[in-house]
Protein backbone atom coordinates (compact mmCIF):
# COMPACT_ATOMS: atom_id res chain seq x y z
CA UNK A 1 0.00 0.00 0.00
CA UNK A 2 1.64 3.34 -0.99
CA UNK A 3 2.37 5.59 1.67
CA UNK A 4 -0.44 8.24 2.58
CA UNK A 5 0.86 11.53 3.41
CA UNK A 6 -2.13 12.37 4.90
CA UNK A 7 -1.59 10.06 7.77
CA UNK A 8 1.68 12.02 8.57
CA UNK A 9 -0.29 15.43 8.14
CA UNK A 10 -3.34 14.70 10.50
CA UNK A 11 -1.21 13.67 13.66
CA UNK A 12 1.30 16.85 13.17
CA UNK A 13 -1.73 19.50 13.19
CA UNK A 14 -2.94 17.40 16.34
CA UNK A 15 0.55 17.81 17.90
CA UNK A 16 -0.19 21.89 17.39
CA UNK A 17 -3.32 22.01 18.78
CA UNK A 18 -2.09 20.78 22.29
CA UNK A 19 1.32 22.43 21.66
CA UNK A 20 0.51 25.57 23.25
CA UNK A 21 -2.93 24.77 25.24
CA UNK A 22 -1.16 23.16 28.31
CA UNK A 23 2.15 24.97 28.29
CA UNK A 24 1.89 26.71 31.38
CA UNK A 25 1.10 23.78 33.62
CA UNK A 26 4.25 22.84 34.29
CA UNK A 27 5.64 26.56 35.33
CA UNK A 28 2.83 27.17 36.93
CA UNK A 29 4.06 27.33 40.69
CA UNK A 30 7.37 28.78 39.30
CA UNK A 31 4.42 31.94 38.14
CA UNK A 32 2.84 31.90 41.11
CA UNK A 33 6.13 32.52 42.97
CA UNK A 34 6.83 35.11 40.40
CA UNK A 35 4.01 37.16 40.91
CA UNK A 36 3.15 36.42 44.44
CA UNK A 37 -0.34 35.27 43.51
CA UNK A 38 -2.42 32.27 44.92
CA UNK A 39 -2.40 28.45 42.89
CA UNK A 40 -6.07 29.29 42.18
CA UNK A 41 -5.01 32.88 40.85
CA UNK A 42 -2.10 31.78 38.58
CA UNK A 43 -4.43 28.57 37.55
CA UNK A 44 -6.64 31.14 35.38
CA UNK A 45 -4.01 31.06 32.37
CA UNK A 46 -5.29 27.22 32.32
CA UNK A 47 -8.98 29.11 32.30
CA UNK A 48 -8.96 31.79 29.87
CA UNK A 49 -7.69 29.45 27.00
CA UNK A 50 -9.75 26.88 27.73
CA UNK A 51 -12.71 29.27 28.14
CA UNK A 52 -11.58 31.08 24.63
CA UNK A 53 -11.69 27.66 23.17
CA UNK A 54 -15.36 27.20 24.49
CA UNK A 55 -16.63 30.30 23.21
CA UNK A 56 -15.45 30.56 20.03
CA UNK A 57 -14.91 27.03 18.91
CA UNK A 58 -18.67 27.09 17.64
CA UNK A 59 -18.63 29.94 15.60
CA UNK A 60 -15.37 28.55 13.65
CA UNK A 61 -16.94 24.81 12.88
CA UNK A 62 -19.91 27.14 11.11
CA UNK A 63 -16.85 29.26 9.55
CA UNK A 64 -14.96 26.03 8.39
CA UNK A 65 -18.40 24.51 6.87
CA UNK A 66 -18.49 27.58 4.55
CA UNK A 67 -14.50 28.64 3.98
CA UNK A 68 -13.42 24.87 3.73
CA UNK A 69 -10.68 23.02 5.85
CA UNK A 70 -7.07 23.28 4.76
CA UNK A 71 -6.42 27.37 4.87
CA UNK A 72 -7.90 27.83 8.63
CA UNK A 73 -5.76 24.89 9.99
CA UNK A 74 -2.84 26.29 8.80
CA UNK A 75 -3.40 30.02 8.93
CA UNK A 76 -4.63 29.08 12.88
CA UNK A 77 -1.33 27.49 13.63
CA UNK A 78 0.82 30.30 12.19
CA UNK A 79 -1.15 32.94 13.80
CA UNK A 80 -1.01 31.17 17.61
CA UNK A 81 2.96 31.66 17.13
CA UNK A 82 2.39 35.79 17.83
CA UNK A 83 0.58 35.57 21.25
CA UNK A 84 2.89 32.55 22.52
CA UNK A 85 5.98 34.77 21.91
CA UNK A 86 4.50 37.94 23.14
CA UNK A 87 4.13 35.62 26.36
CA UNK A 88 7.47 35.76 26.55
CA UNK A 89 7.41 39.73 27.30
CA UNK A 90 4.62 39.81 29.94
CA UNK A 91 5.05 41.71 33.04
CA UNK A 92 2.05 41.15 34.78
CA UNK A 93 -0.50 37.89 35.31
CA UNK A 94 -3.93 39.85 33.67
CA UNK A 95 -1.18 40.45 30.44
CA UNK A 96 -0.49 36.76 30.50
CA UNK A 97 -4.14 35.75 30.74
CA UNK A 98 -4.85 37.64 27.57
CA UNK A 99 -2.91 36.39 25.55
CA UNK A 100 -3.80 33.12 26.90
CA UNK A 101 -7.02 33.74 26.00
CA UNK A 102 -5.85 34.62 22.20
CA UNK A 103 -3.85 31.71 21.98
CA UNK A 104 -7.62 29.91 22.92
CA UNK A 105 -8.86 31.80 20.47
CA UNK A 106 -6.86 30.13 17.68
CA UNK A 107 -6.94 26.58 18.57
CA UNK A 108 -10.56 25.92 17.65
CA UNK A 109 -9.74 26.38 13.89
CA UNK A 110 -7.21 23.50 14.17
CA UNK A 111 -8.66 21.06 16.54
CA UNK A 112 -12.68 21.18 15.28
CA UNK A 113 -11.32 21.44 11.11
CA UNK A 114 -8.69 18.90 11.27
CA UNK A 115 -11.66 16.66 12.85
CA UNK A 116 -14.17 17.20 10.15
CA UNK A 117 -11.23 16.89 7.69
CA UNK A 118 -10.61 13.51 8.83
CA UNK A 119 -14.95 12.95 8.90
CA UNK A 120 -14.76 14.35 4.91
CA UNK A 121 -11.28 12.70 3.33
CA UNK A 122 -11.64 9.23 4.70
CA UNK A 123 -14.17 6.39 4.74
CA UNK A 124 -16.31 6.04 7.44
CA UNK A 125 -13.97 2.56 8.22
CA UNK A 126 -11.33 4.43 8.82
CA UNK A 127 -12.37 7.60 10.49
CA UNK A 128 -11.80 5.98 13.98
CA UNK A 129 -8.36 4.76 13.04
CA UNK A 130 -7.74 8.13 11.44
CA UNK A 131 -9.12 9.88 14.51
CA UNK A 132 -6.94 7.83 16.76
CA UNK A 133 -3.64 9.02 14.91
CA UNK A 134 -4.70 12.90 15.30
CA UNK A 135 -5.71 12.06 19.33
CA UNK A 136 -2.04 10.63 19.25
CA UNK A 137 -0.32 13.62 17.73
CA UNK A 138 -2.08 15.61 20.21
CA UNK A 139 -0.97 13.53 23.15
CA UNK A 140 2.32 14.07 21.86
CA UNK A 141 1.86 18.17 21.75
CA UNK A 142 1.04 18.01 25.03
CA UNK A 143 3.44 16.09 26.36
CA UNK A 144 6.47 18.37 24.31
CA UNK A 145 4.10 21.39 25.22
CA UNK A 146 4.98 20.81 28.61
CA UNK A 147 8.12 19.39 28.51
CA UNK A 148 10.42 21.93 26.92
CA UNK A 149 9.19 25.01 28.95
CA UNK A 150 10.06 22.93 32.07
CA UNK A 151 13.20 22.25 30.99
CA UNK A 152 13.99 25.57 29.45
CA UNK A 153 12.51 26.95 32.34
CA UNK A 154 15.37 25.26 34.68
CA UNK A 155 17.93 26.42 31.94
CA UNK A 156 17.55 29.63 31.74
CA UNK A 157 13.61 31.39 32.86
CA UNK A 158 10.05 31.12 32.15
CA UNK A 159 10.09 34.40 29.24
CA UNK A 160 12.61 31.71 27.35
CA UNK A 161 10.48 28.39 27.83
CA UNK A 162 7.60 30.67 26.08
CA UNK A 163 10.00 31.78 23.23
CA UNK A 164 10.91 28.36 22.67
CA UNK A 165 7.40 26.75 22.48
CA UNK A 166 6.44 29.98 19.79
CA UNK A 167 9.62 28.86 17.71
CA UNK A 168 8.14 24.75 18.16
CA UNK A 169 5.20 25.61 16.90
CA UNK A 170 6.60 27.67 13.70
CA UNK A 171 8.05 24.89 12.41
CA UNK A 172 4.88 22.78 12.87
CA UNK A 173 2.80 25.27 11.35
CA UNK A 174 5.27 25.05 8.34
CA UNK A 175 4.98 21.50 8.31
CA UNK A 176 1.27 20.85 8.12
CA UNK A 177 1.74 23.62 5.30
CA UNK A 178 3.46 21.22 3.56
CA UNK A 179 2.28 17.94 4.19
CA UNK A 180 -1.07 18.46 4.32
CA UNK A 181 -3.36 18.54 0.73
CA UNK A 182 -6.13 20.77 -0.15
CA UNK A 183 -9.70 18.92 1.02
CA UNK A 184 -11.45 16.94 -1.98
CA UNK A 185 -14.45 15.88 -0.53
CA UNK A 186 -15.95 18.36 1.66
CA UNK A 187 -18.96 19.90 0.73
CA UNK A 188 -19.56 23.66 1.25
CA UNK A 189 -22.66 24.86 3.35
CA UNK A 190 -24.93 27.12 1.76
CA UNK A 191 -23.55 30.11 4.58
CA UNK A 192 -23.50 31.05 7.70
CA UNK A 193 -27.38 30.95 8.23
CA UNK A 194 -27.61 27.37 6.69
CA UNK A 195 -24.45 26.11 8.93
CA UNK A 196 -25.90 28.07 12.08
CA UNK A 197 -29.20 26.24 10.91
CA UNK A 198 -27.47 22.88 11.46
CA UNK A 199 -25.64 23.91 14.72
CA UNK A 200 -29.33 24.14 16.35
CA UNK A 201 -30.71 20.57 14.63
CA UNK A 202 -27.20 19.20 16.06
CA UNK A 203 -28.16 20.88 19.61
CA UNK A 204 -31.43 18.78 19.26
CA UNK A 205 -29.88 15.48 18.82
CA UNK A 206 -30.27 13.63 21.79
CA UNK A 207 -27.04 11.35 20.50
CA UNK A 208 -25.13 13.95 20.21
CA UNK A 209 -25.96 15.83 23.62
CA UNK A 210 -24.79 12.60 24.91
CA UNK A 211 -21.25 12.86 23.30
CA UNK A 212 -20.71 16.04 23.90
CA UNK A 213 -21.77 15.71 27.83
CA UNK A 214 -18.83 12.33 27.70
CA UNK A 215 -16.59 15.45 26.34
CA UNK A 216 -17.41 17.53 28.87
CA UNK A 217 -16.31 15.44 31.66
CA UNK A 218 -12.92 14.32 30.21
CA UNK A 219 -11.51 17.36 30.20
CA UNK A 220 -12.99 18.57 33.45
CA UNK A 221 -11.28 15.77 34.68
CA UNK A 222 -7.98 16.08 32.20
CA UNK A 223 -7.61 20.00 33.51
CA UNK A 224 -8.41 18.51 37.21
CA UNK A 225 -5.33 16.05 37.40
CA UNK A 226 -3.25 17.95 35.16
CA UNK A 227 -2.71 21.38 37.03
CA UNK A 228 -2.92 20.64 40.35
CA UNK A 229 -0.18 17.60 40.35
CA UNK A 230 2.01 20.58 39.81
CA UNK A 231 1.01 22.12 43.20
CA UNK A 232 1.24 18.67 44.83
CA UNK A 233 4.45 17.65 43.80
CA UNK A 234 6.59 21.11 43.96
CA UNK A 235 5.11 21.26 47.66
CA UNK A 236 6.70 19.49 50.61
CA UNK A 237 8.16 16.53 50.60
CA UNK A 238 8.28 16.43 46.73
CA UNK A 239 9.26 19.75 46.09
CA UNK A 240 9.68 19.18 42.29
CA UNK A 241 11.43 21.44 40.36
CA UNK A 242 9.87 23.02 36.92
CA UNK A 243 11.63 20.39 34.84
CA UNK A 244 11.03 17.47 37.20
CA UNK A 245 7.04 18.87 36.14
CA UNK A 246 7.53 18.80 32.99
CA UNK A 247 9.42 15.18 32.93
CA UNK A 248 6.23 13.89 34.47
CA UNK A 249 4.43 14.53 31.36
CA UNK A 250 5.66 11.80 29.60
CA UNK A 251 2.44 9.63 30.74
CA UNK A 252 1.28 11.50 28.20
CA UNK A 253 2.70 9.02 25.74
CA UNK A 254 0.72 5.84 27.21
CA UNK A 255 -2.40 7.26 25.26
CA UNK A 256 -0.24 7.91 22.69
CA UNK A 257 0.67 4.29 22.38
CA UNK A 258 -2.83 2.86 22.61
CA UNK A 259 -4.91 5.29 20.94
CA UNK A 260 -4.13 4.09 17.38
CA UNK A 261 -5.75 0.69 18.42
CA UNK A 262 -8.87 2.11 19.33
CA UNK A 263 -10.32 1.25 16.28
CA UNK A 264 -10.11 -2.61 16.91
CA UNK A 265 -11.48 -1.90 20.59
CA UNK A 266 -14.44 -0.72 19.67
CA UNK A 267 -15.51 -3.35 16.56
CA UNK A 268 -14.73 -5.95 19.64
CA UNK A 269 -16.37 -4.30 22.35
CA UNK A 270 -18.68 -1.65 20.92
CA UNK A 271 -18.64 1.89 21.29
CA UNK A 272 -20.64 1.90 24.79
CA UNK A 273 -18.76 -0.89 26.54
CA UNK A 274 -15.52 -0.33 25.61
CA UNK A 275 -16.18 3.36 26.98
CA UNK A 276 -17.45 2.00 30.16
CA UNK A 277 -14.53 -0.46 30.35
CA UNK A 278 -12.10 2.62 29.77
CA UNK A 279 -13.95 4.68 32.83
CA UNK A 280 -13.54 1.69 35.37
CA UNK A 281 -10.27 1.88 34.52
CA UNK A 282 -9.67 5.71 34.73
CA UNK A 283 -11.43 5.31 38.55
CA UNK A 284 -8.69 2.86 39.12
CA UNK A 285 -5.83 5.03 37.83
CA UNK A 286 -7.54 8.33 40.15
CA UNK A 287 -7.25 6.33 43.31
CA UNK A 288 -3.49 5.42 42.75
CA UNK A 289 -2.74 9.56 42.82
CA UNK A 290 -3.95 9.25 46.60
CA UNK A 291 -0.42 7.03 47.48
CA UNK A 292 2.35 9.02 48.39
CA UNK A 293 5.03 7.10 46.81
CA UNK A 294 6.08 9.14 43.55
CA UNK A 295 6.06 6.35 41.46
CA UNK A 296 2.68 5.22 41.94
CA UNK A 297 1.63 8.52 41.59
CA UNK A 298 3.22 8.71 37.98
CA UNK A 299 1.67 5.25 37.53
CA UNK A 300 -1.59 7.02 37.89
CA UNK A 301 -1.38 9.67 36.08
CA UNK A 302 -0.07 7.77 33.03
CA UNK A 303 -3.23 5.37 33.90
CA UNK A 304 -5.74 8.79 33.80
CA UNK A 305 -3.70 9.79 30.70
CA UNK A 306 -4.17 7.31 28.48
CA UNK A 307 -8.13 6.59 29.82
CA UNK A 308 -8.73 10.31 28.75
CA UNK A 309 -7.34 10.16 25.21
CA UNK A 310 -8.82 6.88 24.71
CA UNK A 311 -12.54 8.77 25.60
CA UNK A 312 -11.51 11.93 23.97
CA UNK A 313 -10.68 9.47 20.28
CA UNK A 314 -13.40 7.64 20.82
CA UNK A 315 -15.83 10.53 21.52
CA UNK A 316 -14.64 12.79 18.79
CA UNK A 317 -15.07 9.60 15.84
CA UNK A 318 -18.50 9.17 17.10
CA UNK A 319 -19.30 12.56 16.28
CA UNK A 320 -18.19 12.46 13.15
CA UNK A 321 -19.59 9.02 12.71
CA UNK A 322 -23.01 10.04 13.07
CA UNK A 323 -22.93 13.40 11.22
CA UNK A 324 -23.12 13.45 7.35
CA UNK A 325 -23.65 17.47 7.60
CA UNK A 326 -22.04 20.21 9.22
CA UNK A 327 -19.43 17.99 10.35
CA UNK A 328 -17.35 21.31 11.43
CA UNK A 329 -20.00 22.82 13.09
CA UNK A 330 -20.99 19.59 14.64
CA UNK A 331 -17.12 18.94 16.06
CA UNK A 332 -17.14 23.21 16.68
CA UNK A 333 -19.97 22.55 19.60
CA UNK A 334 -18.06 19.43 20.86
CA UNK A 335 -14.91 20.90 21.23
CA UNK A 336 -16.91 24.06 22.97
CA UNK A 337 -18.41 21.71 25.33
CA UNK A 338 -14.97 19.97 26.05
CA UNK A 339 -13.34 23.21 26.66
CA UNK A 340 -16.14 24.28 28.98
CA UNK A 341 -15.47 21.12 30.93
CA UNK A 342 -12.12 22.09 31.12
CA UNK A 343 -12.06 25.52 32.43
CA UNK A 344 -14.69 24.25 34.79
CA UNK A 345 -12.53 21.36 36.21
CA UNK A 346 -9.42 23.67 36.62
CA UNK A 347 -12.32 26.12 38.22
CA UNK A 348 -13.61 24.16 40.67
CA UNK A 349 -10.83 22.39 41.29
CA UNK A 350 -9.38 25.22 42.61
CA UNK A 351 -11.65 25.01 45.45
CA UNK A 352 -11.29 21.66 46.25
CA UNK A 353 -7.57 22.38 46.39
CA UNK A 354 -7.99 25.22 48.98
CA UNK A 355 -10.56 23.33 50.57
CA UNK A 356 -9.11 19.91 51.14
CA UNK A 357 -5.63 19.57 49.02
CA UNK A 358 -4.86 17.07 46.67
CA UNK A 359 -7.33 14.74 48.51
CA UNK A 360 -10.14 16.98 47.67
CA UNK A 361 -9.25 17.57 43.71
CA UNK A 362 -9.23 13.12 43.88
CA UNK A 363 -12.33 13.05 44.97
CA UNK A 364 -14.07 15.59 42.89
CA UNK A 365 -12.56 13.83 40.02
CA UNK A 366 -13.58 10.58 41.65
CA UNK A 367 -17.03 12.10 41.12
CA UNK A 368 -16.61 13.31 37.67
CA UNK A 369 -15.83 9.62 36.64
CA UNK A 370 -18.73 8.05 38.02
CA UNK A 371 -21.11 10.93 36.37
CA UNK A 372 -19.56 10.07 32.59
CA UNK A 373 -19.98 6.45 33.51
CA UNK A 374 -23.70 7.17 33.98
CA UNK A 375 -24.42 9.12 30.99
CA UNK A 376 -22.24 6.59 28.64
CA UNK A 377 -24.82 3.32 30.22
CA UNK A 378 -27.83 5.50 30.19
CA UNK A 379 -27.38 7.41 26.68
CA UNK A 380 -25.20 6.30 24.46
CA UNK A 381 -26.61 3.47 21.85
CA UNK A 382 -26.11 -0.66 22.80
Amino acid sequence: MAFDIRTLAVPTAGFATFLNLYSPQALLPRLSHEFNVSAGEISTLITAATAAIALTAPFTGALADVLGRKRLITASIFAIVVPTLLMSFASSVPQLVVLRFVQGMLVPPIFTVTVAYIGDEWPPGEVTRVAGLYTAGSSCGGFCGRLVPGFVTDLLDWRAAFAANALLTLAVAIAVAVMLPRERHFVRSEGLLASSRQMLAHLRNPRLLAIYAVGFGVLFNFTSVFTYVNFHLAAPPYLFSPALLGAIFVTYLAGSLLVPWIGRGVSLFGRRRFVLGIVAVWVAGALLLLAPPVSIIIAGLAVCAACGLLCQAVSTSYVITIVKEGRSSAVGLYASIFYIGGSIGAFLTGFAWNAAGWTGCVAMILAMQLIVAAIVALAWER
